[in-house]
């Protein structure tokens, strides 16, 4: 009996070792990859590669480092980032809500199916003049956007997360005598976690596409212009910059969800 009951811990602390080298042996290739590919890049630029078109990876850093310095992509990067998370939030509340509402009937849910996938097939992008016609060049046209954005990510990853709840489970509790509420909350909403967050992480980019394209379009400040108005200089360095700060954001933001997520399900 002693025996079997230090065994597990030993089998634990194995499983646990040999997780952690897999982790350090992938980072450790990221970083070999993405060391290669900088050096690479940064041989070729201005050999074969036309500095016009591609810049270099010093280039790219050394501007990136003036807008720090000089608090230019601060100042950009926090428009972009304030209409994205208010979008980001709007979009996923929607998402969620209209996903458990929706599902809850299947007659509901086949009715209004074609129409959620006819606008789902919409570009986004596509529907950037039309809030810029309705809610001018303010900030609102890109929340709105950004929401639209992520709203059907989270929508249909949540709805298929409420479809695949155990009905057994479902029925049991009505059988209880358990409210509809209660069954939303102790059933439904355990087992659609998993999706709502694949639907999160896959709609927080989303959502700064929508609003940088938003800006793009229409703005005077944000990462969509600094972009738009480095394309107009022709400044490859910028745009690039300006790409690069997009990415280090949105893969912290996406970092930080994987992050609530293991949290969320840490009784795993």
């Amino acid at each position: 009996m002693v025996s079997a009951a230090t065994e597990v811990p030993s089998e634990l602390t194995a499983e646990l070792k040999t997780s952690d080298r897999r982790l350090s042996a992938v980072w450790v290739w990221r970083i070999v990859f993405l060391v290669v590919f900088l050096a690479a890049w940064q041989l070729a630029a201005g050999r074969l590669l036309d500095l016009f078109w591609t810049s270099s990876p010093i280039a790219i850093v050394e501007t990136l480092w003036n807008w720090i310095v000089s608090g230019l992509l601060f100042r950009h990067l926090a428009v972009t980032f304030e209409e994205t998370i208010i979008g980001f939030l709007i979009g996923t509340f929607l998402g969620i809500a209209a996903a458990f509402v929706v599902g809850q009937s299947e007659l509901l849910r086949e009715a209004l199916d074609p129409f959620f996938t006819a606008i789902y097939g919409l570009p986004k992008i596509a529907l950037a003049p039309l809030f810029i016609m309705w809610f001018g060049i303010g900030m609102l046209p890109k929340i709105v956007l950004a929401a639209v954005s992520v709203f059907f990510l989270v929508f249909f990853n949540t709805l298929s997360g409420v479809r695949q709840t155990d009905q057994a489970m479902v029925d049991a509790l009505r059988l209880m005598g358990a409210s509809r509420t209660d069954i939303l909350k102790k059933v439904v909403l355990p087992s659609s976690l998993p999706w709502i967050f694949l639907g999160l992480k896959l709609g927080l980019p989303y959502g700064f596409v929508g609003a940088v394209a938003a800006e793009m379009m229409a703005s005077n400040q944000g990462i969509g212009f600094l972009t738009q108005s480095s394309a107009g200089q022709f400044d490859t360095s910028g745009v690039f910059a300006a790409l690069l700060a997009l990415m280090i954001v949105t893969t912290a933001l996406n970092e930080a969800l994987s992050k609530l997520e293991r949290w969320a399900f840490r009784w795993k």
